[in-house]
């Protein structure tokens, strides 16, 4: 069966990544039970924030999933998310905790790489003034591409032997080399067709290597660039620099430690405030509020601040919509199964769209059921209406998004 989707997050010791994942992963507010069957110690679960499939049809109310949570028609479900040990550059020759964080990396489908953009810390997390964090988005990639390309080179007379010797296509010789990085035949072949002109994989150079390796590493690594610490003087031009430099680089602005500060004060009271908004409420705003805790004099001017540095100019805090852009990245989708496709409850009681898993966009029906409940046989699958849906047929938001499983009875399998 297909693993869970997991979202790596890098970066640089002192970036602001332990702050954003924790900002991530703060379940304070959700449930504690997890779809997962293990934790590891370096994974964790986070919540992407989506609009659910109860908002469409008015079940607000009678929505109450396994996993995750819903909030008035806003679904946050869990996914899971990779703690990559902190990069320094030499990594890929074990410099730092190098071979760690490469080793961990071979797990993720996509990278949030938290990037300081206030200039504050140097390469290696260092406090310092006027770095260019330009700098650490390089040298990432690079850290990267040279493990990888280090691995095929080590082996390369011997790959072509065999290449040549078994007559094999070239997406079979690779996937045999790139299995190891958690890929599939389909992805490598998506990543020669980035390559124009491919020639015979005999005659490959050092550069065509190199090349081949960074298309692989294009569609095995997608990455978003968290650009974090915004409230930083310094930023601006940071920020302006690095959309410049990478255009087609989804990249989020963030305040990972204002996230952090804005949920604590959401657990004692003292403020009402929704997640992924620029909304913050007081006891000074709502004073007929009762749960609402009064502030002091330096609490309220910290509000003041966020509310003028991050919330008001940048219309949040970024953490809602970096996780957001992760699973864009990774085409994921929100899929429903349901028992009763009429009312869209599950085996008992009125709660409705229990259960949600994410699956890749232009997935099979078909695969979705397989993902879902494994090695069984499907006597009939039905959509909104009761609708029967083609095994073959895909899934995408509000296309068999929601659907009902038959199994065939035992005797019929």
């Amino acid at each position: 069966m297909p693993r869970d989707p997991l979202i790596g997050i890098v970066g640089k010791p002192s970036s602001g990544k332990s702050t954003t994942l924790n900002s991530l992963t703060d379940a304070g507010a959700k449930v504690g039970a997890f779809p997962f069957t293990t934790i590891d110690a370096n994974k964790a679960t986070g919540y992407l924030q989506v609009d659910c499939a109860c908002s469409r049809y008015g079940k607000e109310e009678f929505c109450k999933p396994n996993y995750g949570v819903c909030k008035k028609g806003k679904r946050f479900i869990p996914i899971m998310l990779l703690d990559v040990a902190g990069l320094v550059p030499g990594a890929h020759e074990g410099r730092g905790l190098g071979n760690k964080f490469l080793d961990d990396l071979r797990q993720a489908d996509a990278l949030i790489h938290v990037v300081d953009v206030s200039g504050t810390t140097d390469a290696e997390g260092k406090n310092t003034r006027g770095y260019d964090p330009v700098n650490d988005i390089e040298w990432l990639q690079d850290e990267i591409r040279q493990w990888i390309e280090g691995n095929l080179k080590k082996r390369w007379g011997s790959i072509v032997r065999r290449h040549t010797a078994t007559k094999s296509s070239i997406v079979d010789t690779l996937q045999t080399q790139f299995g190891g990085y958690s890929s599939n035949a389909n992805l490598v072949a998506r990543a020669l067709k980035r390559i124009s002109k491919l020639p015979a994989l005999e005659s490959w150079d050092d550069a065509m290597i190199t090349e081949v390796v960074k298309a692989f590493m294009e569609e095995k690594f997608p990455t978003v660039l968290a650009l974090n610490k915004i409230d930083h003087p310094d930023a601006d031009k940071n920020i302006s620099k690095i959309i410049l430099r990478y255009p087609h680089t989804k990249a989020v602005l963030t305040s990972a430690i204002t996230e952090v500060l804005l949920r604590k004060l959401v657990k004692q009271k003292f403020i009402r405030y929704e997640e992924g908004t620029e909304f913050i409420d007081t006891k000074e705003d709502l004073p007929a509020d009762e749960e609402l805790r009064p502030m002091d004099e330096r609490l309220l001017e910290k509000v003041e601040k966020i509310r003028d540095l991050v919330l008001y100019r940048f219309g949040s805090t970024g953490v809602v919509e970096v996780l957001k852009a992760a699973a864009e990245v990774l085409e994921l989708v929100p899929v429903y199964t349901v028992r009763n496709i009429h009312t869209f409850a599950g085996a008992s009681g009125s709660s409705v769209f229990r259960d949600c898993v994410l699956v890749r966009r232009g997935r099979t029906v078909e695969s979705v059921a397989r993902y879902i409940m494994g090695d069984v046989t499907i006597a009939a699958i039905e959509g909104v209406g009761g609708m029967k849906v083609s095994e073959q047929d895909t899934v995408d938001v509000g296309r068999n998004d929601i659907l009902s499983f038959r199994v065939a009875p035992a005797g019929q399998r």
